[in-house]
């Protein structure tokens, strides 16, 4: 050995190998969630959905999105400048959709994604946990003034799971937010159903007997409006919807 120099330790590879999987294992470290708890509305990591009053009497696919924290406290958009924290604003949880935080990617930095947007990713922001990319969502959100057709609910969960680049998408979109929640959603309990199906099918009763078909066909026309112009908002005039 030189004088004035440290000796030279040789390093094993394969010591180099397990100590980086060690450090990404405690990186993406989940802990376990709590239970369900319908009645006492937690839902952790879960999106959660409940009809809105008169619009979803016509339309019963129409209704207001949550997301909840890892706590299962629900955290929704409900109005500009305003983020909901403990409850959805129109009513309690009627059906909901629990996520896999293992379909998320929080890289610790740019050389850390686990989805293939890395870069798109790191602009749109990342988050290091399920909580942090709601909280970065809230920062963002309660500046923003509300509106049904452009930045709503959905707008803000579609924001929070692009942060999260959940499934390894970071394209989700009103129309797929709502999709998802509505075909892959559990109902809460029988009352949930008839509290979201009944005042329709009585609407649509009383409407034909009152009216006639027109009344359906008005229904109808009103259900291709709705659905027709946020999937053209969506898909085809993007610089109309926020996200």
């Amino acid at each position: 050995m030189f004088p004035g120099r440290f000796p030279m330790m040789d390093v094993n590879p394969r010591y180099v190998v397990d100590r980086d999987n060690a450090l990404q294992r405690i990186q993406h470290d989940l802990w376990p969630l709590d239970e369900i708890d319908p009645k006492k509305e937690k839902f952790p990591c879960c999106l959660v959905w409940t009809p809105l009053p008169v619009v979803s009497w016509l339309a019963p696919f129409v209704g207001h999105v949550g997301i909840c924290r890892e706590d299962g406290t629900v955290v929704d958009f409900s109005g500009s400048n305003m983020i909901t924290v403990g409850n959805l604003s129109y009513g309690a949880v009627a059906r909901y959709y629990q996520l896999d935080r293992r379909q998320c990617c929080f890289p610790p930095n740019l050389a850390g994604h686990t989805c293939k947007q890395g870069y798109q990713h790191a602009e749109f922001g990342t988050a290091v946990s399920w909580d942090d990319a709601l909280h970065s969502s809230t920062l963002s959100f309660e500046h923003r003034n509300f509106n049904p057709f452009t930045c709503n609910d959905h707008s803000f969960v579609a924001d929070c799971l692009n942060r999260l680049s959940y499934g390894g998408s970071m394209n989700w979109n009103m129309v797929n937010v709502g999709v998802l929640v509505l075909s892959k959603g559990q109902w809460v309990n029988g009352s949930s159903i008839l509290r979201s199906f009944m005042p329709f099918i009585v609407m649509v009763c009383f409407g034909h007997l009152m009216v006639g078909w027109q009344f359906l066909i008005g229904i109808l026309s009103f259900f291709l409006l709705v659905a027709g112009w946020y999937i053209l908002a969506t898909y085809c005039f993007n610089n109309l919807i926020e996200y």
